[in-house]
């Protein structure tokens, strides 16, 4: 991690991922980028759906293959960068008919690096085969939960999922939330874990950084009026005075379990995550 001599209050406590010596370039590949909009958390409609987000600074987007659809062809990684609009690291793939792809990078894979997408692909970092071909116990990342449904878990900096069985058509893999889940064995993953597993010890110091990345503040539901939070009110500083926790809407958290009981996947649920002050020892 780059640290930063205490000039003003908010370089005392900033910190950041150190670039120098990982990142190769400082500019995309042009014909793998465009512009877009971001839906800064607002739904088809225009609602918001997701508070405080908006603003920031604005994006190029990365086109990223999370399909992996060119098999039994060598791919070599040529440049690692940053992506603004993912944790993880990226990288250029140029395979060897010559086609250029953006991949999310996996932990120690420096320029040079060569990966196969196959099923008689050897267990080595950035490789992608099937979840039936991958022994018990090995990480994998970018991993697929329908066949040729393209990477939808484990994809964010310093993650990995586990497999943990296969049997009976199916992979067991355990999550990075702890959740053990079902995932036939036919779809495909990447072995190892993903890049820049440093980005959770960031610190932006700063609430204009915040901004920067599109994050808007957040008001404490005890400093609010009793019409806007079950928190509101009071004079001076109130409890929460409700007996158990509450959102905005008046929903309880802290402990309700919140997945729908008729929800689609529950069949292929083995174990719940952990939650809770004793997650991280389990």
């Amino acid at each position: 991690m780059k640290t930063y001599k205490p000039t003003s209050k908010s370089r005392r406590q900033m910190t950041n991922v150190t670039y120098r010596g990982v990142l190769t370039v400082s500019e995309p590949t042009k014909a793998l980028t465009h512009g877009f909009r971001r839906s800064v958390g607002r739904n088809s409609q225009g609602r918001i759906t997701t508070r405080h987000k908006g603003a920031g600074h604005k994006r190029l987007y990365r086109d990223i293959d999370f399909l992996y659809n060119k098999k039994d062809i060598p791919a070599k990684i040529t440049t690692v960068e940053y992506d603004p609009n993912r944790s993880a690291f990226i990288g250029l793939a140029v395979y060897k008919d010559g086609e250029k792809r953006y991949v999310v990078l996996p932990k120690s894979v420096r320029p040079g690096h060569i990966f196969l997408v196959s099923e008689k692909a050897e267990l080595n970092p950035g490789n992608r085969l099937p979840l039936k071909n991958i022994p018990v116990g090995t990480f994998v990342y970018n991993v697929e939960l329908k066949p040729r449904g393209g990477a939808k878990i484990s994809r964010s900096a310093g993650i990995f999922a586990q497999v943990v069985a296969n049997a009976d058509g199916y992979s067991n893999i355990k999550m990075p939330s702890t959740e053990i889940r079902k995932i036939p064995e036919n779809c495909w993953a990447c072995v190892g874990t993903v890049s820049n597993e440093e980005h959770h010890l960031e610190n932006y110091g700063k609430a204009g950084r915040s901004r920067w990345k599109g994050i808007r503040p957040t008001v404490r539901g005890t400093a609010m009026n009793p019409v806007d939070h079950p928190y509101g009110g009071g004079e001076g500083r109130q409890g929460r005075g409700t007996k158990r926790p509450k959102t905005m809407w008046g929903k309880v958290t802290g402990g309700r379990k919140t997945r729908h009981p008729k929800k689609y996947s529950n069949v292929f649920m083995v174990s719940r995550r952990k939650t809770g002050k004793g997650r991280k020892s389990q």
